[in-house]
């Protein structure tokens, strides 16, 4: 009580917070699973201060890590963050403060454990506790797997963490199940909120595709500065409704994960701020969001879980005042969405050819993901998933990522640099920057192709580049990560391990395609809206009083849905002058497939190509038979690109 005065001066806990503290102080890991903005943070956050050791949050978002980071610092509170947005002077600073025992509370992404010098590094550094963030990650079955987050087990074995610290505001009974078996949490240190929330009215209107717009655009114009989400599936449809609202007048903006980073700050600031009230986004927008004054979120779509769904209206009045949340059913979303479902399930031939390669190495070796993800048409999601598999299988090790190419600016003259060194490192830099490529104003350095002209180890010139950096003799940027492998053990059957790895993905296609069953199931449930939603959470309640279905809305019994339109001659005309390209990216039925119903990949995403007539290059996703069949299922378009390819 008196640290929770003394450092978040609060009188009391919030619901739920004290049991899961006392958990975590009588020496035993916990899962809390609390409603977004239930105060998750302060569950690990305050045990921080009253244990003597470091507590290591692992966060996989950088906005949030920031913003924890900074409003503890400001407390007074020795805390700090380890991303990728750090130069390697300020890495440098903070492992001497970590080797000092002065930070109380390390920020870290699931991905920097892949890092074998920051494993080694930890290693010396007694921890008291591992908080992990977004836990449902950990788990197969939870709507936001990342493979990271399975590495998180063997993390906390190997460096013998005392107890663990889960945290999710979404697991159903099956993930909360699976996060306590990967950590031995017991049964009463499984802390569980209700997801009720009183002051959130939830809505299902049935609706026609071609209605909507006129629909929400009527909403909305009843309140027009309210603070307000609408949440699309697609990033076209985001920008398409956000421009169309603003042609009525409205204050809108789009936002998703297409945009430029610096353009998606400055979007979400507007809306932080209040000067653009209405956000027409993706799922992108929302995570790490600390507004309070939410007062409706729209669902344009169907979303494409009741996890996401439940995250999402979470976000909508967190200061206790009602607020209005909307889904907009209309079964012809769920084409759009069991068609992203089916097109990254990667093909067999993908995952055969990459297995071997990776499995054909030699003991030490590295890799791109991006490289391998555009070679194969994998996203990079699924390359990490088979690594991590690959992982916990035993046969790989991740040791240590690095940068293999460097631009480096001298802040003065080569010779003036090296006087401040005696010959024999004079000696090594002046063969080293011979190699270097040079341009205008930056040299490009590859360590590895320099390492072989003037035989020296690769780890001795990234050794010597970061060292002139602290010395501020040069400024360095970075670029194309690759991430070094030991190769454990190779497989007695590959065809067999093969297989595995097939049905990995194929399970992972079938439980995404039961979550949408589970959307729509919902949307048809005659009952309360809250006890159905709920119930997919593994808590029952009676009626709420005040959702759309308990106010008296007549349920629908089918949900409105409109025939895919013809495919016509010009259509398949337009398909044709897109196979004529002889893309790369195009060459398989599926990949082309994915290209016409809107879906991008690695292999098409940077690709350009020259329209008839034209002088200059275009994207190949602004050809007009991108997404040109978006309103059709996979499976029949993966039919007909199967019969053009082959004619």
């Amino acid at each position: 009580q008196k640290a929770l005065r003394k450092y978040f001066g609060h009188d009391s806990f919030r619901d739920g917070q004290e049991e899961v503290i006392a958990s975590i102080l009588s020496n035993r890991s916990a899962l809390a699973v609390f409603p977004t903005g239930g105060g998750k943070s302060l569950c690990y956050q305050l045990p921080a201060l009253l244990l003597n050791e470091l507590t290591l949050v692992v966060s996989p978002l950088i906005a949030l890590m920031k913003d924890q980071v900074d409003s503890l610092v400001a407390k007074g509170i020795p805390a700090a963050r380890l991303d990728s947005t750090l130069s390697a002077d300020e890495t440098s600073k903070l492992y001497r403060r970590l080797e000092k025992n002065k930070i109380r509370l390390l920020y870290v992404a699931p991905e920097r454990l892949a890092n074998e010098n920051f494993r080694t590094r930890l290693a010396k550094t007694p921890l008291a506790l591992l908080a992990i963030d977004e836990a449902h990650c950990i788990s197969e079955w939870g709507h936001n797997f990342r493979p990271d987050y399975l590495k998180l087990t063997r993390f906390a074995d190997e460096l013998k963490v005392p107890r663990v610290l889960c945290l999710t505001a979404t697991a159903t009974p099956q993930v909360a199940k699976d996060i306590c078996r990967h950590f031995q949490i017991q049964p009463q240190d499984h802390h569980q909120l209700t997801f009720y929330r009183a002051n959130l009215d939830l809505v299902i209107t049935p609706i026609a595709t071609h209605d909507r717009r006129e629909y929400i655009l009527k909403q909305i114009q009843k309140s027009p500065t309210q603070p307000t989400i609408i949440y699309t599936t697609l990033q076209h449809g985001a920008e398409s409704l956000a421009s169309f609202l603003k042609s009525k007048g409205l204050s809108v903006r789009p936002y998703h994960a297409g945009l430029r980073s610096e353009a998606r700050s400055e979007i979400q600031e507007a809306f932080m701020s209040g000067e653009v009230p209405i956000i027409c986004a993706t799922i992108a927008f929302g995570m790490g969001i600390d507004k309070s004054d939410i007062r409706a979120i729209y669902h344009y779509n169907l979303p494409k879980s009741l996890e996401n769904y439940t995250q999402e209206i979470g976000r909508a009045g967190r200061d206790g005042k009602q607020a209005h949340c909307e889904l907009l059913a209309c079964e012809d979303d769920l084409r759009t969405l069991a068609n992203f479902t089916y097109g990254d399930t990667p093909q067999p031939h993908a995952l055969r050819s990459i297995l071997r390669i990776l499995l054909d190495q030699p003991g030490e070796f590295d890799i791109s993901t991006y490289e391998l993800s555009r070679s194969h048409d994998i996203r990079p999601l699924v390359i990490n998933t088979l690594l991590t598999y690959l992982e916990l299988e035993g046969f790989l090790r991740a040791t240590s990522p690095f940068y293999s190419t460097y631009k480096i600016s001298l802040t003065r003259d080569l010779e003036h640099l090296l006087n401040g060194f005696d010959s024999n490192r004079q000696s090594f830099l002046r063969k080293l920057f011979e190699t270097a490529k040079p341009g205008y104003k930056w040299l490009e350095l590859n360590p590895e192709d320099a390492a072989g002209e003037i035989g020296e180890s690769k780890e001795k010139i990234i050794k010597a580049i970061g060292y002139l950096e602290d010395l501020e003799d040069i400024i360095v940027k970075p670029s194309r990560v690759r991430q070094g492998y030991r190769l454990l053990k190779k497989p007695d059957d590959l065809l067999a391990l093969t297989q595995r790895v097939i049905d990995l993905f194929q399970r992972r296609e079938k439980s995404d395609i039961e979550r949408l069953q589970a959307v729509v199931a919902h949307s048809l449930n005659p009952s309360c809206l809250y006890a159905s939603l709920l119930d997919h959470f593994g808590e029952k309640m009676g009626s709420c009083g005040h959702c759309s279905h308990c106010n008296g809305d007549a349920p629908p019994i089918t949900l409105p849905s409109s025939a895919p339109p013809k495919i016509t001659d010009e259509d398949l005309s337009l398909i044709q002058n897109l196979i004529n390209l002889k893309q790369p990216g195009l060459r398989t039925p599926r990949a082309l497939a994915r290209f016409l119903c809107g879906m991008t990949s690695p292999a098409t995403t940077y690709s350009w190509y020259l329209p008839h007539g034209a002088s200059r290059k275009q994207r190949l996703i602004s050809h007009d038979a991108y997404s040109l069949l978006e309103l059709h299922p996979f499976e029949s378009i993966l039919e007909i690109c199967e019969t053009q390819i082959i004619h």
